[in-house]
């Protein structure tokens, strides 16, 4: 089973080195707090908040999938190059539509081809 990397407050990090780190790879859910039912719902998941991520042959974000709790609802798969290629730098972006009926938990997980599996913190959203 992989290691999961979590983020942390990076405010709390002394560190620079460690802060850019934590933050390039850490994935972000972004969406709105309440859905109606059975329409779509834009949630965009983006890796890095203050920092870029390399994006290298080598060393580059390769999936990003969410979940709603334990349910995998979708999954984009990147290749190098995606964000310019050798030596660029980008916060990989990507948005889902989804459909919910109920309340939904959403979970965001990146994979950094150097440096595994990262989750993100739980977003709630309600459906009316």
């Amino acid at each position: 089973m992989p290691k999961i990397n979590r983020y942390e407050d990076i405010d709390q990090v002394e560190r620079e080195a460690k802060k850019d780190y934590i933050d390039r790879h850490s994935a972000f859910v972004q969406c709105a707090s309440e859905a109606k039912a059975g329409e779509a719902f834009a949630v965009t998941v983006k890796i890095g908040d203050q920092y870029a991520h390399p994006d290298d042959t080598d060393h580059y974000i390769s999936t990003v999938t969410l979940y709603n709790k334990d349910s995998k609802l979708a999954e984009a798969t990147l290749f190098a190059g995606s964000l310019g290629g050798q030596g660029a730098k980008g916060n990989t972006e990507v948005t889902f539509n989804v459909v919910l009926e109920k309340d939904a938990t959403f979970v965001a997980h990146a994979f950094c081809t150097k440096h595994g599996l990262w989750e993100s913190d739980s977003v709630e959203v309600k459906v009316a």
